[in-house]
């Protein structure tokens, strides 16, 4: 039996992969504390968003170029796929999927593009208070900034229902498949039974 620390076990997650997704958990969680209970000059929110654009450009890169697992054509799949993996959600064993399920896949397609979302309209927000103004809102005309604002507000509470989902996964994993997902987010490597 081999533990999470060990060699033989295999790698899901290369290094890169795992340092973007707890940034980008550290990113969006300060980004959205800041957002609802920060100070009313919204600079950190803002640091906390362009840190986010970083984050998803670099996922993009790597989810074209990186390793096998971080490859968007390898853990998104059809809608086949999905209906083929979701009948199998019900049978108390670890799927021992290598990566992203096809489940898992559409998941992680979702955050990225209601990330994406929330960085965009953010770009090009005026709240009309003369200070929390995004960068790029002079360049969009009155009518795209309240769309903006409306819409970065919608989009922020679509991802804290995400995230619920992603942490509701986890558990689900732990504790009705008995496969543990968080700790090859942290070590790269699943742990063995």
């Amino acid at each position: 039996m081999s533990t999470p620390h060990d060699k033989s076990a295999p790698q899901i997650w290369d290094p890169a992969l795992r340092a973007f997704h707890w940034l980008l958990v550290l990113a969006v969680v300060s980004g959205w504390l800041l957002g609802q209970f920060g100070p009313l000059k919204m600079t950190l929110h803002f640091y906390a968003g362009y840190a986010v654009a970083g984050l998803l450009a670099f996922r993009l890169i790597w989810g074209l170029i990186g390793p096998r697992n971080a490859r968007f054509v390898r853990f998104v799949k059809g809608p086949m796929a999905v209906l083929a993996y979701a009948r199998t959600l019900p049978a108390r064993v670890a799927s021992h999927t290598e990566g992203h399920n096809p489940l898992g896949g559409w998941s992680v397609v979702a955050m990225l593009l209601v990330l994406a979302g929330q960085v965009g309209t953010g770009l090009i927000i005026d709240p009309e208070d003369y200070i929390n103004i995004g960068p790029l809102a002079d360049s969009v005309s009155t009518s795209w900034n309240r769309w903006a604002l409306g819409w970065h507000h919608r989009l922020g509470v679509l991802l804290l229902i995400l995230v619920v989902f992603h942490i509701g996964a986890i558990l689900f994993y732990r504790f009705w498949k008995r496969e543990d997902l968080v700790t090859p987010m942290i070590t790269g490597r699943r742990k063995e039974r």
